[in-house]
């Protein structure tokens, strides 16, 4: 009686150590998470092997210390996609071909208000893919568009701020080593996300994504009363990074922890 009751105990602490473990590697939900748009008919229709990563952005122009950093956020891109199977030709080939096209059909991107003129732009495109198809296997454009806006950090113990999937604590930048107590925490701080955005070879868009990567700015120790300044690098932590390159590209390329509506 008692090695049945002994197995029973035994069988009941192995169930519960295999529930804990499958709760603990379970993602934890977010709910600022992007709403991802992936067009399952087109990737069903042509299949996506080799891509280029443009060094021009879909939505305009980033901030000059954003644009800084897009060469080495573009590198992590280029590889998270040839470690899933991926073959990325490389970026120059792109920016050869824009750039005659931009003496052919002007620029589309006006430097004094950032936007872009869409006509000009799909006209630049075309140009670029015509002349890609050529000599290369191309079958998707990879756009990685760096995009700051400002959160707020919770007035919680943690002090959190979450966006675009992610949750961040604040940085300190100064000489101090503590944050005042009459620090207001519903100011806004200035945080940075990547958007995806896949175009097929007929420049039709087959996904969108978008994860959060950092905050670009930090709490300023210096001030007595308390504010938030930029950051002196920019993006340094490749962890941060690469966790939100891994949720902008879900489901495109699976993340086991995308922290997404279950």
């Amino acid at each position: 009686m008692r090695k049945i009751s002994t197995l029973l105990q035994l069988a009941t602490y192995t169930c519960l150590a295999a529930l804990l473990l499958a709760c603990s590697g379970t993602p934890t939900y977010n709910p600022t998470t992007f709403p991802y748009d992936l067009n399952t008919e087109r990737m069903a229709e042509d299949t996506i092997k080799t891509v280029v990563i443009p060094h021009i952005n879909l939505n305009g122009v980033s901030r000059k210390y954003l644009e800084k950093e897009a060469p080495r956020l573009d590198g992590y891109v280029s590889t998270y996609l040839k470690e899933n199977g991926y073959k990325v030709l490389p970026q120059r080939e792109f920016e050869q071909h824009w750039n005659t096209a931009l003496r052919a059909f002007g620029n589309p991107m006006d430097p004094t208000t950032g936007k872009v003129n869409m006509k000009t732009f799909s006209q630049i495109m075309q140009s670029v893919r015509d002349e890609m198809v050529k000599n290369s296997d191309l079958d998707a454009f990879v756009f990685t568009d760096l995009i700051e806006f400002e959160v707020p950090f919770s007035g919680g113990l943690k002090h959190l701020a979450r966006w675009d999937g992610v949750a961040r604590k604040p940085s300190l930048q100064g000489p101090g080593s503590g944050v005042s107590a009459d620090f207001d925490w519903n100011m806004q701080a200035a945080v940075a996300s990547i958007q995806i955005s896949i175009f097929d070879i007929k420049l039709q868009r087959v996904f969108i994504g978008r994860g959060g990567m950092d905050a670009t700015e930090a709490i300023d120790t210096r001030s007595s009363s308390g504010r938030y300044i930029r950051r002196r690098s920019i993006l340094e932590n490749r962890e941060n990074v690469m966790e939100g390159i891994q949720i902008a590209f879900h489901p495109f390329i699976e993340f086991a922890d995308w922290p997404g509506t279950p």
